[in-house]
């Protein structure tokens, strides 16, 4: 603040003068904490530093083609995981400029059917990706020669294989494997002494999947698949049949709950309320284990969720989350180091040394044996959550957190080389 000229200061400008001092003395603190480049001139305020080069971080998604959502369901976003992704570089910014550190984002979005090699030419040599694909494009993405110093950051495929038989060195996932989604919805089930499943299936691939996880999960934990039916909606106008159609395939020996594997919601929605005998519908609709969730609210996951809503326009999803915790993971690593070196950040990324927050209450981590991101999956419906699992009372020798997807015996996976 200037004083006037020509006249004799005024209490505003004694004070104005003040407050110029105040902010003075503030900049030569942070100029000590910052280093010699950001010192100021005696008497002055810091010089203009020369702007870092940023730690570059290249986000590629495969467009896939989705089905038209019944009952006039909300659309998946189109920028489900970029908008996290885009959310985390502004956070990794805002933390990363106190110790001299910058990071960029590039996006590639591939069309379907386009070849992914060409979005590598797009990201101008970024040494860590973010891949929101198909469990097929991240594969091929990992066994290219251009990718053979990336860290690869898998955050929208939940494939069980990708964390076991079909695992790849410097693959990491953050989003939850079904498995992992499973294990916490079955765990919250044995701990009510719901162990009596009735499971419904739909006919995708995915559902299938799921279903298989459910089955793995109810071993594990003691619970009991009492029936199986399928179901296809195709054909169908839920609109009219709902009642008549779901009776028919929920009738089955006495039942805790009704579990429904549709990935696609293409009926799931409608199975709520419709079942044959009054019972919880649980998996892919009803009670759903999740990454995250629009009610997550606990561990000031209510900042994250607010700057999320303000950047999109729309509440955060589990693979936006996935793409947030990503990138926060990477600037993370390197605000840790307080150094932007590709080579050091990927070694701590890939380290056991590594732990990072994501809002979920404990320290997150990546597992030695199939670069699986360790952590709370949240059980919720629509308007709550309703646990987060791992549900006291399961234990583990290492981390409860553990007793969510493969432990270390249980994967075939060997690209990683270590147990922790």
């Amino acid at each position: 603040m200037e004083t006037s000229r020509g006249r004799m200061p005024t209490r505003s400008d004694r004070a104005g003068g003040g407050r110029a001092r105040v902010a003075a003395a503030l900049a030569l603190a942070l100029a000590a904490l910052l280093g010699p480049a950001h010192a100021a001139p005696e008497g002055g305020a810091p010089t203009q530093a020369r702007q870092p080069t940023p730690l570059a971080i290249h986000y590629i998604e495969r467009r896939v083609e989705r089905p038209k959502p019944l009952n006039n369901e909300p659309p998946v976003p189109d920028d489900e995981g970029r908008a996290g992704a885009q959310l985390g570089l502004a956070d990794g910014n805002a933390t990363g400029r106190f110790v001299g550190l910058r990071f960029s984002l590039r996006t590639s979005v591939v069309e379907p059917g386009a070849d992914l090699r060409a979005a590598l030419t797009e990201g101008e040599g970024a040494r860590f990706l973010v891949v929101n694909a198909p469990a097929a494009d991240l594969l091929a993405l990992a066994d290219m020669p251009e990718t053979r110093d990336a860290v690869i950051l898998n955050v929208g495929a939940p494939d069980v294989a990708l964390r076991d038989r079909d695992c790849r060195a410097r693959l990491l996932h953050v989003l939850p494997s079904r498995d992992m989604l499973a294990d916490a919805l079955v765990q919250l089930l044995a701990h009510k002494r719901w162990t009596r499943i009735l499971l419904v299936q739909g006919p995708g691939a995915g559902d299938a999947a799921y279903a298989e996880a459910l089955r793995r999960s109810a071993r594990k934990f003691g619970a009991r698949i009492v029936a199986e039916s399928s179901f296809d909606a195709r054909g169908a106008d839920l609109r009219d049949s709902a009642l008549r159609e779901f009776a028919l395939v929920t009738r089955g020996p006495e039942h805790d709950v009704v579990a429904v594997a549709d990935e696609a919601g293409e009926f799931g929605p409608n199975l709520v309320y419709n079942t044959a005998s009054p019972r919880p519908v649980v998996g892919t609709q009803g009670l759903s284990p999740a990454a995250w969730g629009r009610p997550v609210e606990a561990w000031a996951a209510v900042q994250l969720q607010a700057r999320f809503a303000k950047l999109a326009q729309r509440p955060m999803g589990p693979v936006d989350w996935a793409g947030w915790m990503a990138v926060h993971a990477v600037t993370e690593a390197a605000t840790q180091l307080k150094s932007a070196d590709p080579e050091a950040v990927r070694r701590l990324l890939l380290s056991d040394r590594f732990e990072v927050g994501g809002f979920k209450g404990r320290a997150l981590s990546f597992r030695a044996w199939n670069g699986q991101l360790r952590q709370p999956v949240f059980v919720l419906w629509p308007g709550a959550v309703v646990a987060a699992a791992p549900v006291e009372g399961f234990l583990h020798r290492r981390t409860e957190l553990d007793t969510l997807g493969l432990d270390a015996p249980e994967s075939a996976c060997r690209a990683f080389g270590g147990s922790r």
